[in-house]
Parts: structure tokens; C-alpha cells; sequence
């Protein structure tokens, strides 16, 4: 079968790969019917991070249909059609037995510490395989790793319904906070990012405003209203810093960006103002739940994403996100029906 494989740094190569083996006690394989590529994934291949494995196929936003079943799995079928959870957690350390799986003391993610959905073919434990409506694109089944992980941050950040919200950056975690705030939410939105048009696109699809990050806009677009809550989803640490500038007293700042280089910050911002950083770490029991809005949020998805119809495209998908050059939001690969 086809797969995609990192080796390296700036190693992936499209090969042709054995097909998994019967699947152990409970795992379940599972056809793979779309995939999409997470920031994470070209973060992981310009820096090699994350590889604790050479080769791994890549790739953990994924859904498929199950095509074989492990001794002792329950409550799944053969011809289901599910969405993966990204997270292989050890399930016996203190924070997952305290359902707190996204800081597992052992946390690894597919596509790493296991082969992923970027192939033909995959297996996963079956405690991480979901099933989801069948009428549901493929192409949007695809995207209920990220929605679960922007539901996550929503609710850490937990913001007053009629409180306006700024969403800092515009990919894929930033959309899709958006997105989900403007369904779940009663603010105003505004959007901002370094890419004009990528943030008018997401917040036309959102029902907000575009700003910069400088108070004088923020403060045009936000009439009356005061700016209390924030997502930063750049990791960038002066876009946070401006952020952290525009809000006003009483609120919360949530981070969800992978970030490179430290803060610099004057404590007593924080404290005079009484604003918290809120850390956002992939998700907790949300998975399920993004899963049951995909029917609703279904025709947003589409408008945010482009769709490649190859494995073979996706080291050249890659670098158009590294270089800038996509024109949507996340990048989809169907693979197979």
C-alpha cells in the first residue's frame, strides 16, 4: 500500500509500504478514507522535534471505515465509519486516571509514536477510534481532531455569552475557534493575522471583523463593547504580547499555538488587570462531542478547506503551507471512499 513517511527533518517520502497485519487484541484497522495535515505535522518536518521513530508515517487527523477487528473489541463493526483520536496516552498515570489524557506523563501522538493516517492503511487501539454520522464528507469526518481540539481551548477560555472575543491568528485552530464561537457564542468576533485574506475569508465564513493588532482598530470595531477574552492560536510571542496589550481588565488570554522563544512579560500586566494565561494542550473528552457538530458545521469545513485527491500530493502540500502559498485553511487528502 501507499504510505507517506517521515525519515527526518525535511525527509518525507511517498513509498510503497506492507499492509498492516491482523490486528492485536484490542486494535482495530482501519481503512483510511481522508487525512488531513495539522500544523503540527510541518512543524514536525522542518524541525524533527517530535520523531522519536524513523520511518513513521505521518498524519493524525484522520477518519476511515474499520476493516478488521483485534480480539476483545467491543462496540465497533466492520464497515463502521469512524474519526481517530489523536492521543496515545498510557491510561494508568495520575492525570489519565483523572480523565486528564492530553497531559498524560506518557503522552505520544499518532503519526508519531505509531504509524498514522497518512496511508492506506492504519491501526489504532480501538479506545481511539470514534464512529461518526455516515452521511458526513469524508473530507469533513477528517476534521474532527482539530474541531476537538478548538472546542478544548473554547472552553478553557470559557467566555461570558455577549462578550466580544479576538481570535489571533487565522489557520486552522484559529478558524475553527471561530467557527465554533459563532454557533456556540453571542460576542462579537474579531479576526487577526498576518495574511489579509485568509482572515477576511474566515471571518466572512464567521460573521466577524478583521483587525490588526493595534488598540485604535480593536477599539473601532468593538464600539462599546470591551475586549476581555483572547485565542492565540500563532504561537507567535509578539502576537501574544500585543494581545495581551488590547485586552481589557477581568478577562483570559487562551494559548494553543505551538510556540517558539520565550515571553517577554511584565508580570504585574497580569496581576493589575487581573487577566490569565490560560494553556490549551490538544483536548480532554471533547472528541466525541466535536464529532456530533460535524453535521451542523459541515458546509462551513468545506468552504474552509482544499482537497487534494492523492497521497502523492501531500510532501508538495507541505511546503505550499511552509511557503504560504495555500489558499484555505487546512488541507485535506481524500484517499479512498
Amino acid at each position: 500500500m501507499k504510505a507517506v513517511r517521515l525519515y527526518d527533518a525535511f525527509d518525507l517520502r511517498v513509498e510503497e509500504v506492507d499492509k498492516p497485519l491482523s490486528p492485536p487484541a484490542g486494535y482495530v484497522t482501519i481503512d483510511v478514507r481522508a487525512a488531513g495535515i495539522c500544523g503540527s505535522d510541518v512543524h514536525n518536518y522542518r524541525t524533527g522535534q517530535w520523531i522519536s521513530r524513523r520511518p513513521s508515517t505521518a498524519g493524525h487527523e484522520f477518519c476511515g471505515r474499520v476493516s478488521a477487528l483485534g480480539e476483545g473489541v467491543e462496540g465497533l463493526a466492520i464497515g463502521d465509519l469512524v474519526a481517530a483520536d489523536s492521543r496515545f496516552y498510557c491510561g494508568q498515570c495520575e492525570p489519565c486516571r483523572s480523565g486528564r489524557t492530553n497531559i498524560c506523563e506518557h503522552l505520544g501522538f499518532v503519526g508519531e509514536v505509531c504509524d498514522g493516517g497518512f496511508a492506506e492503511q492504519a491501526q489504532l487501539p480501538a479506545r481511539l477510534v470514534f464512529k461518526h454520522e455516515p452521511s458526513l464528507d469524508p473530507a469533513v469526518a477528517a476534521m474532527a481532531e482539530p474541531l476537538a481540539v478548538a472546542l478544548h481551548a473554547i472552553r478553557r477560555l470559557n467566555p461570558p455569552q455577549g462578550e466580544a472575543i479576538l481570535l489571533v491568528g487565522c489557520g486552522t485552530i484559529g478558524g475553527l475557534c471561530g467557527l465554533l464561537l459563532s454557533h456556540l457564542h453571542d460576542g462579537k468576533l474579531l479576526f487577526a493575522d498576518l495574511n489579509g485574506s485568509r482572515a477576511e475569508m474566515v471571518a466572512a465564513i464567521c460573521g466577524g471583523s478583521v483587525v490588526a493588532l493595534d488598540k485604535s482598530q480593536a477599539r473601532t470595531a468593538l464600539g462599546d463593547a470591551r475586549l476581555r477574552y483572547a485565542v492565540d492560536a500563532t504561537g507567535s510571542t509578539k502576537a501574544i504580547a500585543q494581545g495581551i496589550e488590547l485586552l481589557d481588565g477581568g478577562g483570559a488570554f487562551a494559548l494553543v499555538g505551538i510556540s517558539h522563544g520565550k515571553l517577554d512579560l511584565d508580570p504585574n500586566v497580569l496581576v493589575e488587570r487581573e487577566i490569565s494565561l490560560i494553556g490549551c494542550h490538544a483536548f480532554e473528552d471533547e472528541l466525541a462531542d466535536a464529532i456530533a457538530l460535524l453535521p451542523k458545521l459541515q458546509p462551513a469545513l468545506l468552504q474552509f478547506s482544499e482537497v487534494l485527491n492523492s497521497l502523492d500530493g501531500i510532501p508538495d502540500a507541505y511546503h505550499r503551507l511552509i511557503d504560504g502559498r495555500s489558499t484555505r485553511i487546512k488541507t485535506i487528502i481524500r484517499i479512498a471512499d
